[in-house]
């Protein structure tokens, strides 16, 4: 049985721009959680980061990082890091919240999960999108049926991208615009349309030639029935990256929401009837995250988006690369 504790020590593995400029801020604004220990390959770049934030311990050797006084790790790392330094951390007994996609390979995923319930720790994945206040709006929405039986849901998620040094571009190492944002794509199509029965698709080189595709595109099959769709680039200067609900009885779309940092998105519902309903809202998507996962820690109880999730987005992308041939 794991001890309960009030107030959650962290410790940050992978010392990229994303956590020093957005997942360590975000926690500092968390009253139950604090920043222990930061551990990076580099290790002048962990004393860093660590001195910083004013946390108490910096690592370039993993093992001895997890042996520091934390509860929690955030795994930030590389693609192609999240696997062993999982498996390390479950075995080290701490509750976990990865960096998406969960892993580079479908099996590495099923045992990253089957790893972590062998040990009791909690898995989570760091699904921003779903904590957006707007997204919760629109999910209860289309589970009330209020835009009646679904039809299809449209994604976007477009920027530029050109081809450089990181990981990224490295397909070993788990690049490309499908496994870097179509992961939440498919993540969004899950949480909106239930669990998707099929997948088809394309990935291409339409303006950048790389080791990875610039362009993916994909069709899928919801198992209740209706369709996603979701295109995502490293190619594309402008793109609007909107979010499109339609049903029998109505629509809903979200813009400035999708790679938009705490912006102020805005929420259109359209139902059959009534009138245009307009809302916006200015939200920190990775602060409602990490208060979920925060309080999931605490009570040791499944955070919201699972282990089991992230292996399942990496099944569906995984079939879809299987499909497609570049």
């Amino acid at each position: 049985m794991q001890k309960i504790i009030k107030k959650l020590k962290w410790g940050i593995a992978g010392c990229g721009r994303f956590a020093e400029n957005s997942f360590i801020p975000a926690l500092h604004l968390l009253r139950k959680s604090s920043l222990n220990s930061v551990f990076s390959n580099d290790l002048d770049r962990a004393k860093e980061i660590s001195e910083k934030y004013g946390s108490t311990n910096f690592f370039n050797d993993y093992d001895k990082f997890l042996n520091s006084d934390i509860d929690a790790v955030y795994i930030g790392s590389a693609n192609h890091h999240h696997f062993e330094q999982v498996k390390k951390a479950a075995a080290a007994g701490k509750n976990i919240l990865c960096e998406k996609p969960l892993s580079i390979t479908t099996t590495q995923a099923k045992e990253m999960v089957d790893i972590c319930k062998k040990h009791n720790v909690l898995l989570a994945v760091n699904y921003t999108l779903r904590f957006h206040p707007l997204i919760k709006k629109a999910k209860e929405l289309v589970d009330n049926q209020m835009i009646g039986k679904l039809i299809s849901i449209n994604l976007n998620y477009n920027f530029d991208l050109p081809p450089n040094s990181n990981f990224r571009f490295n397909k070993n190492e788990g690049g490309g615009p499908l496994r870097d944002v179509g992961t939440h794509m498919i993540d969004l199509l899950r949480f909106f349309g239930g669990e998707i029965s099929t997948v088809n698709g394309v990935m291409d080189n339409i303006i950048y030639n790389s080791d990875v595709e610039d362009f993916a595109a994909a069709i899928c099959g919801f198992k209740d029935g209706g369709y996603g769709y979701f295109n995502v680039s490293f190619n594309s200067k402008k793109a609007f990256n909107r979010i499109e609900i339609l049903g029998h009885s109505g629509t809903i779309s979200i813009d400035n929401l999708i790679g938009a940092k705490n912006a102020s998105s805005k929420l259109n519902i359209l139902l059959e009837g009534e009138a245009r309903k307009t809302f916006r809202k200015r939200a920190n998507k990775l602060f409602y995250l990490l208060k979920s996962v925060q309080n999931s820690f605490l009570k040791n109880e499944p955070p919201e988006v699972t282990g089991e999730d992230g292996y399942l987005n990496m099944k569906i992308m995984g079939e879809l690369e299987s499909k497609c041939h570049r």
